[in-house]
């Protein structure tokens, strides 16, 4: 190609063309993002404006203007008042052992992806991970008329075996009971996330180097030697990223489940502290006194967020934050 017909670029041109054009890309990723951080302003930190009735004397009647400015005082209640502080340990004391048992439960998931990714037969294994997903997506209310129908007095399927093969006597009311309720409702939860949660692991299977499993196989490894050395490997990076993000919200215990199975009997082994924040704020009108104990769950588990945020670099050398 004759010399006249090269155009020859000088290095300041190439600079400012890929400064110009980085530019034009975060311009472009900004744009891209905008939307979700409005969504997140909207529905994240718009409604914390609400923090204001806690620092109120809130009556719907006179309206935030008019209710008398009573600056710490609901605060000072939840620690100096001995009644109120020991309600609050309670459903502390609650939430924290529900959650406790949930994370040494956050193993089963794991085990069933292992077992389930070496089942060989296709249409059984989509058969057996289909039905243990469904309960994911059936409401808790669903769940409390299934349960009742298992283990009702009157006609529940357990109470009915047990009384037929001589267990017992008469039949047991499990639901109108305080014993083992922790247990219990962590089981409930265990059998609904079982398969979604495991669906988290079999994608993390899916995406362990295939020629480690064939270098393994090369050097004599059966089937449990490569779910031991490579599957369980590949998989402990994925198990603390979602351990400590439950750690971070270790304090969030839930609302509905908790709601729909309390009565009486269980009500003060079951209240954790999101029902305690609805049964005062929304039952018993004291708004100003709710929104105080729903700040101090945000702080803590803001606080619970930043400890799990320094064992993930002390574990594991990355952060979630």
């Amino acid at each position: 190609m004759p010399s006249e017909f090269v155009k020859i670029i000088s290095p300041a041109k190439k600079s400012k063309r890929l400064r110009k054009s980085v530019k034009h890309s975060s311009y472009r990723l900004f744009f891209m993002a905008l939307p979700f951080l409005i969504l997140a302003f909207l529905f994240s930190y718009l409604p914390l404006y609400g923090w204001i009735y806690a620092f109120y004397d809130y009556s719907p009647a006179l309206g935030i203007s008019q209710s008398p400015y009573v600056g710490f005082k609901w605060f000072t209640t939840m620690v100096s008042n001995e009644m109120q502080r020991a309600e609050v340990i309670r459903v502390l004391r609650n939430t924290f052992g529900m959650n406790i048992l949930g994370l040494m439960t956050s193993v089963f998931p794991v085990i069933f992806a292992l077992f389930l990714v070496e089942i060989k037969s296709t249409w059984y294994k989509k058969m057996v991970q289909i039905l243990t997903t469904l309960p994911n997506f059936i409401s808790w209310v669903l769940v409390y008329a299934f349960v009742f129908m298992l283990f009702s007095t009157q006609s529940g399927f357990v109470n009915q075996v047990l009384m037929n093969v001589g267990w017992i006597s008469e039949p047991i009311n499990y639901l109108a009971s305080d014993s083992y309720i922790w247990i219990k409702m962590t089981l409930l939860g265990l059998w609904k996330g079982l398969g979604w949660g495991a669906i988290l692991y079999i994608a993390a299977i899916a995406g362990i180097d295939q020629e480690l499993y064939e270098a393994a196989k090369v050097d004599g490894a059966g089937r449990f030697r490569l779910m031991r050395h490579v599957t369980v490997p590949g998989l402990i990076p994925t198990f603390f990223v979602l351990l400590l993000l439950s750690i971070a919200g270790f304090i969030s215990a839930g609302f509905e489940q908790f709601y729909v199975f309390q009565n009486a009997i269980n009500a003060n082994d079951i209240e954790v502290l999101d029902l305690y924040v609805y049964n005062i704020g929304i039952a018993n009108s004291s708004f100003s006194y709710s929104t105080a104990v729903s700040i101090l769950k945000s702080l803590v588990s803001v606080v619970l967020l930043f400890i799990a945020n320094r064992l993930s670099k002390m574990i594991r050398g990355e952060t979630i934050i």
